[in-house]
């Protein structure tokens, strides 16, 4: 299987890299894949991470569901049960950043297309695009929406979106770099860059370890810092204009995570160490287990 090894940060370009951790693939394949930091920007990635067309395998698990749309399992219909509220608060997080109550807006990473059907109905002309063609489906079947593979991104037009959404997305792409410089391409003047992503520096990446759900190796490339976005950014003519937590995330980590350290759920110890996230991501969302940033050119 042909692998890609980083000898460089595959943020700044910085060749102060070392290994840091070990984490498992619990989902599919078992494997254990290796964990590298940047000296630099602090961004961390998965080393020896199988290249783009040799991935697809890892992804195909019944319970991968944001693929799947699954409500299989206690964790499961709990994610969905929370996805119905935080629907509602992401469009009108649109609304707010971009000062419209309808617009265009491109999701990438679409999934099963739930968050862009919240926005059609809204009255935003959405655009999605999804690589899984069994997402696709559900979508079509689900939702009616018309989702495109992820080559189309270089026929959209440019400077069409008055938001773009990356929704846990990012730490997925292969082509971090062109793909950046292609959201910068796409946004309108004045449009929203909204990034969802995984954050290692909280407090519940610190309680599990390698244990840490959100590391989920190998499908997660990268492992990001709020100062590895913010470089990523500068890079491609944007910055961070705001930072908010994304609090449900803390708990539905660490339920997985519980189950990933000892082979069996523990809702209470989840619930506790969620809050123990929270509590420091109160006051300060870079510590938030995940975060949402909100950018722009």
């Amino acid at each position: 299987m042909p692998v890609i090894h980083y000898q460089h940060c595959p943020v700044c370009g910085g060749a102060n890299i070392k290994p840091v951790l070990s984490a498992r693939d619990f989902t599919v394949s078992q494997q254990v894949f290796s964990i590298w930091e940047c000296a630099d920007c602090t961004l961390r990635f998965t080393q020896d991470v199988p290249d783009q067309d040799s991935i697809g395998p890892f992804y195909q698990s019944e319970t991968y569901i944001s693929h799947s749309d699954t409500k299989k399992g206690m964790v499961n219909t709990a994610y969905h049960l929370v996805r119905s509220y935080t629907l509602k608060e992401k469009v009108k997080l649109i609304r707010r950043v971009t000062g419209k109550r309808s617009g265009r807006i491109l999701d990438i990473g679409a999934g099963t297309g739930a968050f862009l059907d919240q926005l059609n109905k809204a009255g935003w002309k959405v655009t999605g695009l999804e690589p899984d063609a069994g997402a696709r489906s559900v979508a079509t079947e689900k939702y009616g929406l018309q989702l495109k593979e992820p080559a189309a991104l270089s026929s959209l037009e440019a400077g069409a979106y008055d938001a773009i959404t990356l929704w846990h997305v990012l730490e997925h792409v292969h082509d971090l770099h062109q793909y950046m410089e292609r959201i910068r391409e796409l946004l309108a003047p004045g449009g929203a860059l909204i990034l969802g992503l995984p954050n290692y520096q909280s407090a519940d990446a610190y309680i599990y370890a390698e244990n840490w759900a959100a590391y989920d190796v190998p499908r997660h490339l990268y492992h990001f810092s709020p100062a590895s976005v913010k470089k990523l950014l500068s890079l491609h003519g944007m910055s961070v204009k705001s930072l908010l937590p994304m609090w449900f995330d803390s708990f539905y980590i660490s339920l997985l995570s519980e189950q990933y350290k000892n082979g069996k759920p523990g809702y209470i110890a989840a619930v506790l160490n969620g809050l123990r996230s929270n509590k420091k991501a109160f006051s300060a969302p870079e510590n938030a287990s995940s975060v949402i940033y909100i950018a722009g050119k």
